[in-house]
């Protein structure tokens, strides 16, 4: 499985037992969807690798305390701390509305209210405070804040998120 065929859940932060059972940290709103999850792919130097799950349950909220059909010992699953796990994208729920994935509206194109479309959206920059789209239009970037206030429309059907911006954000970059 390839990595850009994957999304994200989670890593895997602690042992749990002498039996080689982990704790997963889930990076999800809804960790209860992930809770009878037949296999996952563990990251290991750079490769996805399918583990299978013997038993799973959750564990003080954003935790899944996962029993591994191959890992048996405490050594085994010290090989795994701070490991990703990856899903499919096809399991990724489904969203509506104005709810989207990062992954999923790359490639959009974007459209102020006012401006008309502005440029295409290339990537999501969620490392700052606040998390912005990557913008391009021609050669110049523009980053523009994914503020829910902003946000008017994500219309899947013709690939392209309608905003209200402020007066002048997009201009200072034009």
């Amino acid at each position: 499985m390839r990595k850009e065929d994957c999304f994200y859940l989670g890593k895997i932060a602690k042992k749990f037992s002498f039996k080689g059972e982990v704790l997963a940290y889930l990076d999800t709103d809804e960790p209860g969807l992930y809770e009878n999850l037949e296999s996952v792919f563990v990251e290991i130097d750079k490769h996805l690798v399918p583990f299978f799950i013997e038993s799973s349950s959750l564990h003080k909220n954003d935790f899944l305390r996962i029993r591994f059909e191959d890992v048996k010992t405490e050594e085994e699953a010290d090989d795994l701390m701070n490991c990703g796990i990856y899903l499919p994208l096809r399991m990724l729920p489904k969203l509506s509305g104005n709810k989207f994935y990062y992954h999923e509206v790359i490639g959009f194109d974007i459209e102020d209210k006012r401006l008309g479309i502005f440029g295409k959206i290339v990537a999501i920059n969620d490392s700052s405070a606040q998390p912005l789209f990557e913008v391009l239009n021609g050669d110049t970037e523009i980053l523009v804040p994914m503020i829910d206030q902003f946000l008017v429309k994500v219309d899947r059907t013709n690939n392209k998120i309608v905003m209200d911006l402020p007066e002048g954000l997009i201009e200072m970059y034009l």
